[in-house]
């Protein structure tokens, strides 16, 4: 893997926890979010990008979304579906991977969905 592909994933993965939250509508489906993450350089400048900004913000709002959904349940006395760490890490490589990996018929899902399906299969609840 180059270098300028490792400061790429190095950067997206910091920025995910330490940017501030971009409004979201939540919304975005996965062929838009991979859309636009294809046209993006894999090189440090890449975090200048709006369009960088607003897919991190996209991730962001979907895990705070899943967890929301999983605190939720835990407090109705419900199974929640999935049974997230403190600190889900995921790295720009993984993601796209991950998402590239849902067939195109599929791709019309929101990211939201896209990250509750793989939460509850990365870490789902004991029985």
């Amino acid at each position: 893997m180059s270098r300028t592909v490792l400061a790429f994933a190095a950067a997206f993965a910091v920025s995910l926890a330490a940017l501030p939250a971009l409004a979201q509508d939540g919304r975005m489906t996965v062929a838009t979010f991979l859309e636009t993450a294809n046209g993006i350089p894999r090189n440090p400048t890449a975090m200048l990008r709006a369009d960088t900004r607003r897919l991190m913000g996209e991730i962001r709002t979907a895990t705070r979304t899943v967890r929301s959904e999983q605190d939720a349940a835990r407090a109705a006395g419900r199974a929640p579906r999935t049974c997230m760490p403190e600190r889900v890490s995921m790295s720009a490589d993984g993601l796209l991977a991950r998402f590239n990996a849902i067939p195109a018929g599929r791709r019309n899902i929101t990211v939201t969905q896209a990250v509750r399906e793989w939460m509850a299969e990365e870490h789902p609840c004991p029985a």
